[in-house]
């Protein structure tokens, strides 16, 4: 598929405005699935842009990392979204970027580094609810096995666009429960956040 044929199916979805705000960074996939109607994006979704220095552009201040995210050709919502915060306290920030393309029936999963490692909750926030899950050396693609309970082996031989649509199809269905918090009580319950920097060479 041509670059511009993929970007005027990616036009056509939820991922539009987010593409067009140049939101949509580093993708591992951009464009269509083995599902007919279906668009896909494994990447950094930027959160917050820094400001320009003359004309050059610099990286975005913000990122949710390891983002993984469904949108069906036609439709302006995103069935299932993921990703990886350093601090809960940037669910906010997710929320305020996505806008008008959550629902009240998607499924949305924020790994949070600065949870307790044994607690897990729905927060609602602008008509959607996150389920905030804790994360520790791990990345949220394994943690999404885990959670619907897909063997890794079974995904091996697919491709990246393959896997997205296990993990997402398994997203779909996902019914579980936990404890639910405001985002205001989350922010009272989060710990420090970590220096991403820290333990690496200089």
């Amino acid at each position: 598929m041509t670059a511009t044929l993929a970007r005027k199916e990616i036009d056509d979805t939820a991922f539009a405005r987010l593409e067009n705000e140049g939101r949509l960074l580093n993708p591992l996939l951009k464009g269509p699935t083995s599902k007919v109607g279906r668009i896909g994006f494994r990447g950094e979704l930027a959160l917050r842009f820094s400001p320009k220095m003359a004309d050059e552009a610099r990286p975005p201040e913000l990122l949710c990392a390891q983002a993984m995210a469904i949108a069906k050709l036609g439709e302006r919502q995103l069935p299932f979204f993921a990703g990886y915060l350093l601090s809960f306290a940037y669910l906010k920030d997710v929320a305020e970027v996505l806008g008008d393309t959550l629902s009240a029936g998607g499924k949305y999963f924020l790994f949070c580094n600065n949870i307790d490692l044994s607690k897990r909750y729905q927060v609602p926030y602008q008509g959607a609810t996150f389920y905030v899950l804790p994360i520790d050396e791990s990345t949220v693609y394994n943690e999404l096995l885990d959670l619907f309970c897909l063997e890794k082996n079974d995904l091996k031989k697919k491709d990246t666009a393959g896997k997205l649509d296990a993990v997402a199809d398994a997203a779909l269905k996902f019914n579980n429960t936990y404890v639910t918090i405001s985002y205001d009580e989350g922010l009272k319950l989060m710990g420090p956040v970590r220096n991403p920097n820290e333990n690496r060479p200089v």
